[in-house]
């Protein structure tokens, strides 16, 4: 196992800023999200925007759906590369997900719910549209924050209006012993933002720059926020995409989600001639994002260290 930092990550309070955009406390945030995401790709993020009893709810519910029998929740398919169930792999066995696009539009939810319960589940259904929809406001705010930041606004629109949000629901299962574990193999989130929330069982680990892995400790309050490869190509890799782990250890199953902005299919994800100079090459070509997501299931892919420089990289 490689060194593992005694750093923590960035804190961002972003309690005082909804709303408030051009106030001297959304600058002073703005700032901070700025600095965390060019230095560590992600910070730990406090946002009252969704209560705790909703955040509760999320979590029993996560419980609930991963009861189900195993063939149930393979009925959770998309032709989309990891929009849908994924489990039972020799390489990673404690892990399971599942993935809700549109999780913040309660009838696209409903549909997708009513395949693992035919006569509905309206309450599981609203649980996850309800804590999408609020979380997703965190997301509104970092995003436009980080255009402010680039002098890029007049993109706003157009970078709102082109993504759409899935929520992917996780579970690593307790491995039973006090070894450390491999939940998750080391890798980089590749769609724009996003944001993990979980229960308090430790796993998460963030790969810093210099190489050392920082351990996330998580809080009921606490959200983590991560640039995908996405925005690191779109912004000419002016914010780092960090890769990030999970190591499991203990009897305690950690649940967890993600919610995850992503460029709809066919939008072309391409750095504006902003920020592209001769101090800043472009670094990236034009692409998919659809399309680079299957190439990252190819064995070249698999195979890369970086699959983005390798499929798109100047």
């Amino acid at each position: 196992m490689e060194s593992i930092s005694q750093n923590k990550l960035p804190v961002i309070d972003f309690s005082e800023v909804a709303e408030k955009p051009g106030s001297p406390e959304w600058n002073r945030v703005k700032d901070q999200v700025k600095e965390a995401l060019v230095e560590y790709g992600c910070f730990e993020a406090t946002f009252d925007g969704v209560p705790m009893d909703s955040r509760m709810s999320l979590l029993g519910s996560l419980e609930e759906l991963f009861k189900l029998p195993l063939e149930t929740k393979k009925r959770n398919f998309s032709k989309k590369p990891y929009h849908g169930y994924v489990g039972q792999h020799p390489l990673i066995p404690l892990y399971e997900s599942m993935g809700f696009d549109d999780a913040d539009i309660y009838d696209q939810v409903d549909n997708l719910s009513r395949t693992f319960w035919p006569e509905g589940h309206p309450v599981f259904s609203k649980t996850i549209q309800s804590f999408s929809e609020r979380l997703s406001a965190l997301d509104k705010i970092i995003r436009r924050m980080i255009l402010e930041s680039l002098v890029l606004e007049k993109y706003l629109e157009e970078h709102m209006d082109s993504t759409n949000y899935l929520l992917r629901v996780m579970k690593y299962e307790g491995p039973n012993t006090s070894d450390t574990k491999l939940g998750l193999v080391s890798h980089t989130d590749k769609n724009i933002v996003s944001i993990l929330y979980q229960n308090e069982v430790e796993g998460l680990e963030v790969k810093t720059k210099d190489g050392d892995w920082i351990p996330f400790k998580p809080t009921p309050e606490s959200f983590v926020v991560m640039t995908g490869d996405s925005l690191h190509a779109w912004t000419n890799g002016r914010l780092h995409s960090p890769q990030h782990r999970v190591v499991m250890s203990g009897n305690d199953a950690r649940y967890s989600v993600g919610l995850f902005s992503i460029p709809k299919a066919g939008y072309i994800i391409k750095a504006p001639n902003e920020m592209v100079d001769n101090d800043h090459p472009l670094l990236f070509k034009p692409f998919d994002l659809i399309e680079f997501l299957g190439f990252c299931y190819t064995e070249a892919g698999k195979r890369s260290e970086s699959p983005l420089k390798a499929y798109c990289g100047i």
